[in-house]
């Protein structure tokens, strides 16, 4: 574990002390070595589940997937944001990197801390760093009040989460995750146990963001600059649904009960996120919205808790953190050329710039879930556990993946065909470090069809 955290912390000293030619190319070289040798966790022990294994930290088939996509998202955060920030002070691109830098450093802790009041701390922490970068670097006015947003739904999701978490303490004595799945079930049949089910899930509900409380998503992500948008995307959403995934094992006895609503909302949420996809005009904002109506489908996955689902929700995690990061990133090529998120002012790329629009087609045909991609392979799997679980469920989970496609394609073909508009009279052609930035994204995803069990979780 220490093998990757401790170069990682590292990397903030290189990031202030090299010169200034070379910032750019060494903390990318770096980044992108930690992201390599975070592979080798990809090596654990079926007989114990737990691996690389101290007081404080260990890995599983759970946390390992989602720590190996937050080392890999480093370097492309890096390789992304090269180009907008070329212009502002070396201090500041100095400041840029080194929030990215500890956000990895907090998601490491996250991922694999053993204890919860540590993975709490943690998971708060990635507040602050999410927070200047939205607030700081964000490219319109309305950026403050994107991080207003972000910070209260979150802070307000939060705190009962820590009270939940002390009486937790209280009562079985230890929060150790180590632990905590062997001892007794416990005896939850008050309304304050009710209230108290509610608080240790809803902070992790509103992150995820469960549709009713995901106002501050598509806000966020609108403001955000390119890594803001890759981070909240591909690894911050995903900390609520690994933090269910935990704490459902202890709150099985009441989550029977009480899930229904969630349940529900989550389920409802895919249809009426998917059908304000439908009429978006703003590019980051559709693929905001489609993060949500996708996230739906996993927490209702994880409400059900069955084996089934719980392995469906990691997979289409893995699945949905690679494939809406590569779409925020071929939206900001789109957004550095044309100066414009509106998509009408922004058609017929695919006349100027044919490979981009190759990788725009592929990134869209993963969104819908195009078979053998994994999307589609959680997506087929959270849909057969929750038909299992209810068979009303179909209706919803069936419609949702019609305006799924249906967005995907309408934003392929707003963005790529039809004639260029006339205000486009000169594009700069597209990079070499852009292509290579989508194909980091693209090319795991394809490797993963091949094998899948590397994202099943301890499930099967």
């Amino acid at each position: 574990m220490l093998m990757i955290l401790v170069p990682t912390i590292m990397l903030i000293p290189v990031t202030w002390l090299i010169p200034h030619k070379w910032l750019w190319p060494s903390t990318l070289a770096h980044s992108l070595i930690i992201a390599l040798f975070s592979l080798s966790w990809m090596k654990w022990n079926y007989e114990t589940g737990w691996s690389t294994l101290n007081k404080l930290m260990a890995t599983d088939p759970l946390s390992t997937p989602l720590l190996i996509l937050s080392c890999w998202l480093l370097p492309l955060m890096i390789l992304a944001s090269q180009n907008h920030t070329t212009n502002t002070p070396i201090n500041r691109q100095r400041s840029y990197i080194t929030l990215l830098i500890s956000l990895q450093t907090f998601f490491n802790l996250a991922f694999s801390a053993t204890e919860l009041i540590m993975f709490y701390v943690m998971f708060e922490a990635t507040l602050i760093p999410t927070l200047l970068i939205i607030t700081r670097w964000g490219n319109q006015a309305e950026r403050l009040n994107a991080g207003t947003y972000f910070l209260f739904y979150t802070l307000a999701g939060s705190l009962p989460l820590l009270v939940a978490l002390l009486m937790l303490q209280t009562e079985t004595g230890s929060l150790s995750l180590l632990t905590i799945q062997f001892s007794t079930y416990l005896n939850l049949n008050t309304s304050a146990d009710k209230l108290w089910w509610a608080g240790c899930l809803i902070a992790f509900l509103v992150k995820m963001p469960l549709y009713g409380v995901h106002l501050w998503l598509p806000k966020a992500h609108v403001e955000a600059p390119i890594a803001g948008s890759m981070v909240l995307a591909a690894v911050l959403l995903k900390l609520g649904g690994y933090g269910m995934m935990r704490l459902l094992v202890i709150l099985s006895p009441l989550t029977k009960e009480l899930s229904y609503p969630f349940i529900i909302l989550a389920l409802w949420g895919i249809i009426m996120t998917g059908s304000i996809c439908l009429r978006q005009t703003d590019l980051k904002s559709l693929i905001a919205y489609s993060s949500v109506s996708h996230m739906g489908l996993v927490a209702a996955a994880i409400l059900i808790q069955t084996p089934w689902a719980f392995t469906g929700a990691l997979i289409l995690m893995i699945a949905h953190g690679l494939t809406s990061s590569a779409l925020f990133c071929l939206a900001n090529t789109n957004y550095e050329r044309t100066h414009s998120r509106t998509m009408v002012l922004a058609r017929g790329l695919q006349m100027a710039l044919p490979l981009m629009a190759t990788w725009w087609f592929i990134s869209s045909l993963a969104n819908l879930a195009l078979p053998p991609l994994p999307n589609l392979m959680g997506e087929l799997i959270i849909i057969t556990s929750l038909f299992n679980w209810s068979p009303w469920t179909i209706m919803l989970t069936g419609l949702g993946t019609l305006i799924t496609a249906a967005y995907s394609l309408y934003l392929f073909l707003m963005t790529q065909r039809g004639p260029l508009t006339n205000h486009l009279v000169s594009i700069d052609p597209t990079h070499t470090r852009e292509h290579l930035l989508i194909t980091l994204h693209l090319a795991p995803l394809l490797l993963l069809a091949l094998k899948p069990e590397l994202i099943w979780g301890w499930t099967f």
